[in-house]
């Protein structure tokens, strides 16, 4: 049986993140979905609140489990028996960045591997930075994550104000 981690903050989740997710779960036996909770980037979502809608987003998928974690993640994947580590890549500076992740994780455990699949053509220019500014600017990003998610941003973002720095700034304001 192989069991794969797909890691991350899913902050929040997104449709790009759903389809490695489904991917994954068509190529291996048990998918690990593990949401990051000490990530050096500020969070707009709680750790629970992360988990809650990562979960329903892979309700109907019976070899996908969600759970949080706060350890390096090479580790965290020996510790659940992963074989690998599942990552999605968009664009070319993603693919930098992860093969040099990918290298400091052989370091530091050898037997596990990581595994890159790339993004469907409709979700190359998706991340969760893009869906947060654009939420926070009361823009439409039911075609980026499910109604739930948008639902959970549109309350965040109503609690937060105008006021609020979780969202960096970027350019869709301009």
């Amino acid at each position: 049986m192989t069991k794969v981690l797909f890691p991350g903050t899913f902050d929040p989740i997104h449709y790009g993140h759903i389809d490695i997710a489904r991917r994954a779960a068509r190529l291996f036996d048990e998918v690990v979905v593990a949401v990051y909770d000490k990530p050096i980037k500020s969070l707009l979502f709680s750790p629970e609140e992360r988990i809650a809608l990562v979960e329903r987003a892979m309700e109907g998928l019976p070899n996908v489990s969600v759970v949080g974690y706060q350890v390096l993640t090479v580790s965290f994947a020996r510790e659940i028996g992963a074989k690998a580590i599942v990552r999605g890549l968009r664009v070319f500076s993603d693919f930098e960045y992860e093969f040099r992740m990918a290298l400091a994780n052989k370091r530091l455990e050898a037997d596990i591997d990581v595994i890159a699949l790339i993004t469907t053509e409709q979700n190359t220019f998706l991340s969760s930075s893009t869906v947060k500014e654009i939420a926070s600017l009361d823009g439409d990003v039911s075609s980026m994550v499910p109604d739930y998610v948008q639902a959970a941003l549109r309350d965040k973002f109503r609690i937060l104000g105008h006021n609020q720095t979780v969202v960096p700034g970027t350019s869709l304001k301009d």
